[in-house]
């Protein structure tokens, strides 16, 4: 029998049953791609994080949705360095994550609060995503594209009152075809943020992610050029939950910074 250690760890929570859930599972060496898979639909979280130790303060890291794997994940990230520092003898406050999208880079700040260093994602406008409007049930005052489609409203209002046909959005392609049914919609925040969003996932087994790091590297360079403001609080507006993410835009990196808290631990058995 196969043993992991597992944690659940609430990303982007500024309090309790807040952010994004996420599973973490340290590991020796990576089970192979079909098991991590099976254990990451078992778990049925937005993400499953498997790290493999590979040296002085340095992991790395694969994430897992319930049905595919993803080259980059902000929240897991988060979620693997905060488990990193809480349930392990790691004293050093930097960790390097080795990854599908290169090194990222994560500190732990005097404040308590975790940074990470993502890359930078910026958006080109878009004449037409055909479908689009009606899958989200309304018209965005305009559309730009990363590999997800940025659906850009008015008002926080508008954003959070979407309630998208979710099987029509998972046909909606990105920019370069593979993130079918990837769609961030965003607006001008309220209640003291800069920025509210959600993140609209269907094509990847999540109809709608609580806070997603990666879509706020596609948000960051779209509002910190129109807000003329290098650092952003960001709100992600999921319904019931919420989290926050504070982004810092540096030339072609970003950095997001937020909280985490574990929730569960325990071991997992196949």
């Amino acid at each position: 029998m196969a043993e992991f250690r597992f944690y659940q760890v609430d990303a982007f929570a500024e309090g309790p049953l807040m952010g994004n859930p996420a599973a973490v599972m340290p590991c020796e060496a990576f089970p192979d791609e079909a098991t991590m898979l099976a254990i990451a639909a078992e778990n049925n979280l937005a993400e499953t994080a498997f790290l493999v130790p590979t040296g002085a303060g340095a992991w790395d890291l694969r994430w897992f949705t319930p049905t595919v794997e993803v080259e980059l994940c902000g929240h897991a990230t988060l979620a693997s360095a905060h488990a990193i520092w809480t349930h392990s003898n790691f004293e050093g406050d930097q960790i390097g994550f080795d990854t599908k999208s290169g090194r990222l880079t994560v500190i732990r700040r005097s404040d308590g609060q975790i940074e990470m260093d993502f890359p930078s994602k910026p958006a080109v406008k878009a004449d037409h995503v055909p479908g689009l409007a009606e899958a989200l049930g309304a018209e965005p005052v305009e559309v730009w594209n990363e590999r997800s489609n940025l659906a850009v409203f008015s008002s926080a209002e508008e954003v959070r009152a979407l309630k998208p046909d979710m099987r029509a959005l998972a046909a909606i392609p990105g920019l370069d075809g593979p993130d079918h049914g990837h769609v961030i919609a965003t607006a001008p925040g309220d209640d003291g943020y800069d920025v509210v969003s959600r993140f609209f996932a269907p094509g990847s087994g999540i109809d709608e992610d609580p806070t997603t790091g990666s879509a706020h590297c596609i948000i960051a360079p779209y509002w910190s050029k129109r807000l003329g403001k290098d650092e952003l609080k960001c709100f992600q507006a999921f319904p019931g939950r919420g989290g926050v993410i504070t982004t810092v835009l540096y030339d072609e990196r970003v950095a997001l910074i937020g909280r985490a808290r574990t929730v569960i631990e325990g071991v997992f058995r196949l």
